[in-house]
């Protein structure tokens, strides 16, 4: 098997009536409308393709997108929801680094009467946002277990999580219900990497110090599957262990087509972002839209890999 160096594949990654709200700005035809963006982190290359297929549509009808980046604090990301509310924005496009405290936000874009879409995530209190745009992501967890139990008859588990995010929560919880029933299949450890690369790895390898060796490593998104088969790798261990994460990130695709990496639950941010834009214009024309919208995720194998577009994203 020849197989690329994880960590080289690693530095590549890092490289209410809301419904029913039109905004007074929209009646302005000759004002450009102003949408607010803010996601978890731009350190993902995830949400840069989302903010780059929103801001096609956006400026393509001659209105402004206004991106922050709060770097995975929420502090600092309702700080910047609150700037942009004071830079009279139209509407709001939101990834929250915590889908719990970002509600003191939601409830200041709600009095200042600006509608908000939830990406690629949810917050706690649905009734605070428009509308929820979102991958099947606990969808995404059982695809990843469905294969473990198809190609392994019995497996010791390892997580790497992220308990902020209610999306990185679905994936595992996904994952999780799914071997429940089966106790052949046992979950030994898990660490929180908050979706990074860089703590991915040396939370697996702490893992790997204390004892735990699993058999199989369930990642809530691509940059952590990454990182933990760096540590993986380092340790000797790499290729005996099925590692699946979620994203379908090009890093991934490459891993898995390579042998290194077992599956990931791709997700289109392509297709998120184009919805996103779609729904925000409904949304600011009174027009008719879903309050929910999951968008389906496709599990890519070895089996399947080579269909995929390998140096992009679907």
């Amino acid at each position: 098997m020849r197989t690329r160096p994880i960590l080289a594949a690693a530095a590549l990654l890092l490289a209410a009536g809301l419904a029913a709200v039109t905004h007074q700005a929209v009646s302005q035809a000759d004002e450009p409308l102003r949408i607010g963006t803010t996601y978890m982190t731009m350190n993902n290359p995830f949400y840069s393709v989302i903010d780059e297929e929103l801001r096609l549509v956006i400026e393509s009808h001659g209105d402004i997108l206004l991106t922050r980046d709060p770097a995975l604090d929420q502090e600092r990301q309702n700080g910047e929801i609150r700037d942009l509310l004071h830079e009279d924005i139209d509407l709001l496009v939101l990834n929250p680094v915590d889908y719990r405290e970002i509600e003191p936000a939601l409830r200041e874009a709600q009095k200042a009467g600006v509608p908000v879409v939830v990406i690629d995530s949810q917050v706690s209190d649905s009734n605070l946002v428009a509308c929820t745009i979102a991958s099947d992501n606990y969808g995404a967890g059982v695809r990843c277990a469905e294969h473990l139990m198809n190609t392994c008859d019995s497996a010791k588990v390892a997580l790497i999580e992220h308990a902020s995010t209610k999306s990185g929560m679905d994936r595992i919880q996904g994952f999780c219900d799914t071997l429940a029933l089966h106790p052949d299949y046992q979950i030994i450890g898990r660490a929180d990497s908050a979706g990074q690369l860089e703590v991915a790895m040396p939370q697996m390898d702490r893992l790997l110090e204390q004892g735990i060796v699993p058999d199989a490593v369930m990642c809530l998104n691509d940059p952590s599957a990454l990182g933990a088969m760096a540590a993986l790798q380092e340790h000797g261990l790499l290729e005996k262990t099925a590692v699946y994460g979620v994203d379908g990130a090009p890093e991934a695709k490459s891993m898995i087509s390579e042998g290194a990496m077992t599956a990931t639950a791709a997700q289109s941010p392509i297709r998120l972002g184009q919805i996103t834009a779609q729904t925000v214009y409904a949304i600011l024309n009174g027009e008719d839209y879903e309050k929910e919208i999951a968008v389906p995720v496709e599990l890519v194998t070895k089996d399947n890999v080579n269909g995929y577009d390998m140096d992009g994203w679907q």
